[in-house]
């Protein structure tokens, strides 16, 4: 068979990623915060692209025009002020009354620092700790033991390393690097330093004198079962009475098994939502969060290079040009990302009107095909729009994607959504008596009684997502 090479004719539909579409499709998954960060950069970068601060006005005509528009002002005559010190002022007291420290600092020319620009610095743990160490009576060669300590504390307050392994990063002996080390676990936090939870106990209670106790051999010997909540075989274990266990586990639940954690340097972040839900009458209010969001607009003074009959550099218009299409497709691509963001929501709302007028317990099936084909858009886009963005209803602060969620049948063959199960689950957990828990059996029996089926395994999947333990560790002896 002979190989030829033929030329033919075909039509075909491509989509092709332009950049601007990358864009578009970036700006539809961010989420505010990485907006807000997207715009401020972008505005930095694009001379063309500025904010529109209060009301739009008209542009401003150019400076010499606006010289010629601007009234005479008439002369003014020269004004003088004769200064005349009364002779009734008792300078004597008036000297002593404001011969002040922040009074000659003001007369000598220096700006007073305004109380707005204090702000409060919450002290972690290693400056915590590096103080303490300071104010110590540690010598020079144990205080340098005591900072490669603080250096290797992870943010439970643990330490991370071997007395071995400091003692050949330090050069210095064992004995030092072990009297420095019980010196920095006795420091506020007390128990600080230690290798485990167990160590850490321990530290404490020889703290506050508890050596040798019915509380110190519990956590010894029995921290297993102590986590396990298993009382009994630890009675049986010390030969001591139930009502002995009872009264050391009060004193075991005063200690801090993660001590480092009252220091940590983590910030509280606030979620913003990106969209209000208000009830207002029978039916609900889509308001979109415009604050702190900055209104975009072109410049003027870049489209009026291009309009300006003078002669510009081929150059300069084509850099021009290129700012004010980025500019202008960047301020579009916003505007689309909030109309579709507003259609998407407004769709979860119509389906799931029951939830936001009875709550968690009337949460409706729905998937991502569901709202994509109500407002006409792809899956993968509704799937964009929905992550980490927030919505404020009237029955709590919500991501977007919660709303979306798995269905379990009921006993009669009607659906119900997995949330609603789980918060089902959680109501049930949170009406047991403490002292009998139920199991996940138990669970589910109460279940089919309330009309839903679902299995023993299901339950302690949902158990174990919403945090809870299992019966044997939510077991409180002091419920009875």
């Amino acid at each position: 068979m002979a190989l030829e090479l033929k030329q033919s004719l075909g039509l075909a539909q491509q989509l092709v990623m332009t950049p601007q579409l990358q864009q578009a499709i970036k700006l539809l998954q961010l989420s505010r915060l990485e907006l807000l960060d997207t715009i401020s950069q972008e505005m930095e970068e694009n001379p063309a692209l500025e904010e529109t601060v209060g009301e739009e006005i008209e542009d401003e005509p150019p400076q010499e025009r606006a010289e010629e528009l601007e009234p005479e002002k008439p002369e003014l005559s020269e004004v003088r002020v004769e200064e005349r010190a009364r002779e009734d002022i008792d300078w004597e007291n008036y000297i002593s009354e404001y011969n002040t420290g922040w009074a000659e600092s003001s007369y000598e020319g220096k700006e007073a620092t305004s109380f707005e620009n204090f702000t409060a610095s919450k002290t972690d743990l290693t400056a915590h700790l590096d103080w303490q160490l300071n104010m110590s009576s540690l010598d020079e060669e144990e205080r340098e033991i005591g900072e490669y300590i603080i250096g290797n504390l992870n943010e439970d307050g643990y330490l991370d390393t071997t007395v071995e392994q400091i003692s050949e990063a330090t050069g210095s002996p064992l004995d030092r690097v072990t009297k420095t080390l019980r010196t920095i676990q006795n420091f506020d936090p007390v128990g600080i330093a230690t290798s485990d939870t167990r160590e850490c106990l321990l530290t404490q209670l020889r703290f506050h004198h508890l050596e040798g106790s019915v509380v110190e051999q519990i956590i010894d010997r029995h921290l297993n079962d102590l986590e396990e909540k298993r009382y009994d075989r630890i009675a049986s274990s010390l030969g001591i009475p139930m009502d002995e266990i009872f009264s050391a586990l009060t004193v075991i639940r005063g200690l801090d098994p993660r001590p480092g954690r009252i220091y940590s340097a983590e910030e509280t972040i606030y979620i913003t939502p990106d969209i209000y839900v208000f009830k207002v009458g029978d039916d609900y209010e889509i308001v979109q969060n415009e604050d702190g969001l900055p209104k975009l607009r072109i410049s003027s003074y870049y489209k009026n290079i291009l309009d300006s009959k003078n002669t510009v550099a081929e150059q300069t218009k084509t850099y021009v040009q290129e700012k004010l299409r980025s500019a202008a497709w960047l301020i579009k691509s916003i505007h689309q990302r909030q109309r579709t963001i507003y259609r998407v929501t407004e769709s979860i709302v119509k389906f799931q009107k029951p939830f936001l007028d009875k709550g968690i317990s009337h949460l409706r099936p729905l998937v991502l095909s569901d709202v994509a084909e109500d407002i006409q858009m792809h899956e993968s886009t509704i799937s964009r729009v929905t992550t980490n963005k927030y919505v404020y209803t009237p029955q709590g602060l919500y991501e977007l994607k919660y709303f979306f969620n798995s269905s379990i049948n009921r006993l009669d063959g009607e659906a119900v959504a997995s949330e609603s199960v789980k918060e089902a689950i959680r109501k049930i957990i949170q009406r047991e008596d403490k002292a009998s828990p139920y199991s996940d059996k138990a669970i589910h029996e109460l279940m089919r009684e309330q009309n839903i089926n679902v299995a023993r395994r299901t339950i302690a999947k949902y158990r174990e997502l919403l945090g809870i333990l299992p019966s044997r560790k939510r077991r409180d002896p002091f419920f009875k």
